[in-house]
């Protein structure tokens, strides 16, 4: 068997923790607007995009090849920024308020997330 590309940066590490702390306060989103707001259909969709960013970047901590890991991470770019498309929907609707700082916070969160999955894939391309 090969040995996994995934590397032990310091950036690397930092973008496993934020995907994964992200998708817990995705989940949280996801039960606030399901209970409080009755929605299902946009509350599904961020909850989709919101959890496969890290999934994404997890899986590709066990990518056999460069090639491999820069796909993981582009996919966990594409969702997140369907994930940013999706919470700027919410907040455009009325299910979020925009101002609130929670809602900010999220917005900061998933654009430094994607913000550094770039980061890494470029690196990567230009390694190889």
């Amino acid at each position: 068997m090969g040995r996994s590309i995934g590397n032990d940066s310091t950036e690397n590490n930092e973008i496993l923790e934020l995907s994964f702390a992200f998708a817990k306060r995705i989940v949280s989103l996801y039960k606030y607007l399901r209970e409080k707001h009755n929605e299902f259909v946009l509350s599904k969709q961020v909850l989709r995009s919101g959890t496969s960013i890290g999934a994404n970047v997890h899986e590709a901590q066990a990518a056999l090849s460069a090639k491999e890991f820069i796909a993981k991470l582009s996919i966990a770019s594409k969702e997140a920024r369907e994930t940013r498309y999706w919470l700027r929907l919410l907040i455009e609707t009325g299910y979020l308020d925009g101002k609130a700082k929670h809602v900010l916070s999220l917005m900061k969160e998933i654009d430094s997330i994607n913000k550094i999955l770039t980061s890494i894939i470029l690196t990567m391309q230009n390694r190889t």
